[in-house]
C-alpha cells in the first residue's frame, strides 16, 4: 500500500486583483508548504497555478501521514524511587500518575551516570487528509493581502469571495471545509467558454483537464509565454514590433485565462501627439502593447489581449478601436490648447500652487533651485544664465492639462512645450533629464545642464524637508527623500561629479529664509545621504565594512568616497589583507592605551633590526604613494601598502612596543602611528572583516 499520495489545492474566487496576483500565488506557495514541513509531512516537487479566478498549489508524493512521534521522559532515580524495603515512594507513584500509567508500565534507564524510572511513548502520526483543511486555512490567513472581504452571511474573508475549494489526496477528495466553503473535486473553468463544473479524479490531471476541457491555462508563466508569442506574432505581420514592459506583461497575464491577441488601429493623425503620451495611454488605461516601427517610432496600431476566443473577432477588434479614439482625442486637445501659450509664460502660475505649506510654492522652490545652480556653475561648467532659465522653466509643464492628465510624464512633456517655445536644446533636454534616475537602475542625466538640475532639485528636496522635521522615519517617507538621497549619490558617484556633498548641502540650505534654519541641518541630511551608501554597494556585491573602513575618514565626497570603497575592495582579496588588517587593528588598541603625547619618530634613536627595517619600508613606500594619492589612485596605494605585510609581521614578532624605558617606547609608538597614519590616508583598514 502507498504511504504517499499526489495533493491538489485549489481556491476559487471571484476576479482577484490582476497586480497582486502573482504575489498571492507565490505566498500561497509559500505558505502552505511551510505549514506542510513543520508537520514533518515529506514530500516531492510543487508547483503553483494562478489566474484570475484560482490559486492553486499542487505536490506530488506527499506523506499520508505525519511520522509515529517518539517521547521518552525521565522521572526519580531509582535510589529516590523506592525506599529500603523496595516498595514505591511518593516521588515514584508521583511520576507514574503524571504520565498516565501504572507503575509497572515504567521502565529502567541506567547508565554509568546512575539508574533511573522513565516513560516510553509512542504517539501514532496523524493522517495528513485530517490536516491539511487546518494547514490551507493557516495558509490563507497568512497572505499578504491588506483589506479583505466578507460575503454572504459568514465571518469568512478573503482578498475576494470564494465560490469553491477543488482538494484531493491522490484520488480522494478532501473532507472538510476551508473559508466556510466544502472541499470537493471539482474546478472550473471559462466563465463563458467552459462555465460547467469539471471533476478532477487526480491531481496529476489538473492543469491538463483546465486546458483541454476549460479553456484555462492555469500556469502564470506559461500564459504569459503564450501572450508574449502572440504579441511578437502580430506586430511582426504588421511589419513591427513589441518592447512590453514586464509589469504591463505581468497585469495582463494576470487578467486572462484564455489569451488571444488581436491587432488593432488608430487614425495615423493622432501621431502629431507625442508618442509618450499615447503609449502612456495605451498602456495605463487600455492594458493594450503599442507597436513600434522597426525605426522604434511609434505605429497607429496596437495590440490587445482578449480572454475570450471570440466567434467574431473583428467586433471585439472594433470595440478596442472605438474605446480609445475618445481618449487619444482627448490627449490632442490638451497637446494643443497648451502649444497656444510659450512654457516661459507659466512661470507666474508657479506662485499659485503650493510645493509645502512651510517651504512655500513652486515658484520659490523654483528660486532657491537657481540660486544654489548659480554657486555650482563653474564647478559643473554649466553656463550661469542657462541654468537660471532653466530652473524657471523645470516645473512649468506641471500647471499645463497634458501634466494635469498624465502626472507620471512630467519632465517629458516639459521637454517637448520646451523644444515648441524656442528655447535651446540643453534647457529642453534638462527639463527631461532632471527627474532622472526615477528609480532603483534608471537612467542617469547625460547632459551637464540636465545633472545639474537634477542635482539641485534633489538636495533642496532633502534639505527642506528636513529642516521643517519631517525627516523619514520607519516605512514612512512621504516625500520620497530616500530616492532622492540615493539619485544624489549616484549623480555624484556614477557621473561623476567630483563635488563635496557636505558643501553641496551648506550651498542649497542658504537659499532658504532665515526663518527655516536649514543651516542646522545640513550634517543630519549628510548623514542620512551617507547612511544609504551601504545598501547601494550591498546591490553590488561590496560589504558594507568596506564602505564603514571608509566612511570612517568623515569624507563627504561621494566621488572620491566610492573610488576609496572600490580600492578597499580590491585590497581585502589580496593575500596580504587579512595580516594588515589584524596589524592594524594592534596599532590601534596600542596607541589607544598608550598616553597620549605628541609623538616624534627619531630613525636613529631605532634599535633593533626589525624596527629599523620597518621605517626604511615605510619611507620607500610613502615615496610610492605620494603620486598616487594626488591622482586618486587608492587602489595602487594599497597595494603599495600591501608590500609593508612582511616587516610589520617582523616587528611585532621581535618588538617589544612598550618597552621600559620611555625614549624607546614613545620612538617605537611614532614609528607604528607613522604607519597608521598612511593606511587612514585611504581608509581605516583595521575595521576589515576577514
Amino acid at each position: 500500500m502507498s504511504t504517499t499520495a499526489d495533493l491538489l489545492i485549489e481556491i476559487g474566487t471571484e476576479e482577484l486583483p490582476p497586480v497582486a496576483l502573482p504575489r498571492l500565488a507565490e505566498a500561497f506557495h509559500r505558505e502552505l508548504l511551510k505549514r506542510i514541513d513543520e508537520q514533518q509531512l515529506a514530500h516531492g516537487a510543487s508547483e503553483r497555478f494562478a489566474t484570475p479566478r484560482r490559486l492553486a498549489v499542487r505536490i506530488a508524493d506527499l506523506a499520508l501521514a505525519t511520522p509515529d512521534q517518539h517521547h521518552s521522559r525521565r522521572g526519580p532515580a531509582l535510589t529516590a524511587a523506592f525506599d529500603a524495603e523496595g516498595q514505591p515512594t511518593p516521588a515514584a507513584l508521583g511520576f507514574a500518575r503524571s504520565c498516565g500509567v501504572e507503575l509497572e508500565a515504567l521502565g529502567r534507564l541506567e547508565t554509568d551516570k546512575g539508574a533511573w524510572l522513565v516513560h516510553e511513548q509512542v504517539i501514532p502520526g496523524r493522517a495528513a487528509a485530517d490536516w491539511l483543511p487546518e494547514l490551507t486555512e493557516q495558509a490563507l490567513a497568512a497572505l499578504p493581502i491588506p483589506k479583505r472581504m466578507r460575503w454572504g452571511s459568514g465571518e469568512a474573508s478573503f482578498v475576494r469571495p470564494v465560490h469553491w475549494i477543488c482538494a484531493l489526496l491522490g484520488d480522494q477528495p478532501l473532507q472538510g471545509e476551508v473559508l466556510g466553503i466544502a472541499m470537493g473535486q471539482h474546478t472550473h473553468g471559462h466563465r463563458f467558454h467552459a462555465p460547467a463544473p469539471i471533476a478532477i479524479e487526480h491531481p496529476r490531471d489538473y492543469d491538463r483537464l483546465l486546458r483541454d476541457s476549460g479553456w484555462v491555462e492555469p500556469d502564470f508563466a506559461a500564459r504569459r509565454a503564450r501572450i508574449l508569442e502572440q504579441i511578437h506574432a502580430l506586430a511582426a505581420s504588421a511589419e513591427g514590433q513589441v518592447q512590453p514592459s514586464e509589469a504591463l506583461l505581468d497585469e495582463v497575464t494576470a487578467l486572462c485565462e484564455w489569451p488571444v491577441a488581436l491587432l488593432g488601429h488608430f487614425d495615423a493623425a493622432y501621431l502629431e501627439v507625442p508618442p509618450e503620451v499615447l503609449i502612456e495611454t495605451m498602456q495605463k488605461h487600455q492594458k493594450y502593447f503599442p507597436v513600434l516601427g522597426t525605426d522604434g517610432t511609434l505605429r497607429p496600431c496596437f495590440i490587445t489581449i482578449a480572454n475570450i476566443d471570440s466567434r467574431e473577432p473583428d467586433l471585439v477588434r472594433a470595440g478596442n478601436e472605438r474605446v480609445i479614439t475618445p481618449r487619444f482625442a482627448d490627449a490632442r486637445f490638451f497637446w494643443e490648447q497648451d502649444l497656444k501659450e510659450p512654457l516661459a509664460q507659466r512661470i507666474p502660475k508657479l506662485a499659485e500652487v503650493v510645493f509645502q505649506d512651510q517651504l512655500g510654492s513652486l515658484a520659490e522652490r523654483a528660486g532657491r533651485v537657481a540660486r544654489l545652480l548659480g554657486t555650482m556653475a563653474d564647478a559643473l561648467d554649466i553656463d550661469p544664465a542657462e541654468a537660471e532659465r532653466a530652473a524657471q522653466l523645470a516645473k512649468c509643464d506641471l500647471v499645463t492639462l497634458m501634466v494635469g492628465e498624465f502626472g507620471s510624464l512630467q519632465g517629458v512633456i516639459g521637454r517637448y512645450y520646451a523644444e515648441r517655445s524656442g528655447e535651446s536644446a540643453a534647457i529642453a533636454a534638462a527639463m527631461a533629464e532632471q527627474y532622472l534616475p526615477r528609480q532603483a537602475g534608471d537612467q542617469l542625466p547625460a547632459t551637464p545642464l540636465g545633472q545639474a538640475l537634477a542635482l539641485a532639485d534633489r538636495l533642496d528636496s532633502l534639505v527642506g524637508v528636513f529642516a521643517i522635521g519631517e525627516r523619514p522615519t520607519g516605512v514612512k517617507d512621504p516625500y520620497g527623500l530616500r530616492r532622492a538621497a540615493i539619485g544624489v549619490l549616484r549623480l555624484l558617484i556614477e557621473i561623476p561629479l567630483k563635488l563635496d556633498l557636505k558643501h553641496l548641502l551648506q550651498q542649497s540650505a542658504a537659499t532658504f529664509p532665515a526663518t527655516i534654519q536649514a543651516p542646522a541641518v545640513v550634517d543630519e541630511v549628510l548623514g542620512y545621504c551617507l547612511e544609504r551608501l551601504s545598501a547601494y554597494y550591498q546591490d553590488q556585491g561590496i560589504a558594507s565594512d568596506r564602505v564603514a573602513a571608509v566612511l570612517s575618514l568623515g569624507l563627504s565626497a561621494p566621488a572620491d568616497i566610492d573610488r576609496r570603497v572600490r580600492a578597499v575592495e580590491a585590497f581585502s582579496h589580496l593575500p596580504e589583507s587579512a595580516a594588515l588588517a589584524a596589524a592594524n587593528k594592534r596599532i590601534a588598541n596600542i596607541l589607544k592605551k598608550a598616553p597620549a603625547s605628541a609623538r616624534q619618530l627619531n630613525r636613529d634613536a631605532l634599535q633593533a633590526a626589525e624596527e629599523q627595517q620597518l621605517a626604511e619600508s615605510i619611507a620607500t613606500v610613502e615615496a610610492e604613494l605620494q603620486p598616487r594619492l594626488a591622482s586618486g589612485d587608492y587602489r595602487g596605494a594599497l597595494v603599495a601598502l600591501a608590500s609593508l605585510r612582511a616587516p610589520v609581521d617582523a616587528f611585532f614578532d621581535a618588538i617589544m612596543v612598550m618597552a621600559e624605558d620611555a625614549q624607546v617606547r614613545d620612538n617605537r609608538l611614532a614609528l607604528l602611528e607613522h604607519l597608521q597614519q598612511l593606511f587612514l590616508r585611504i581608509a581605516n583598514i583595521a575595521t576589515l572583516q576577514h
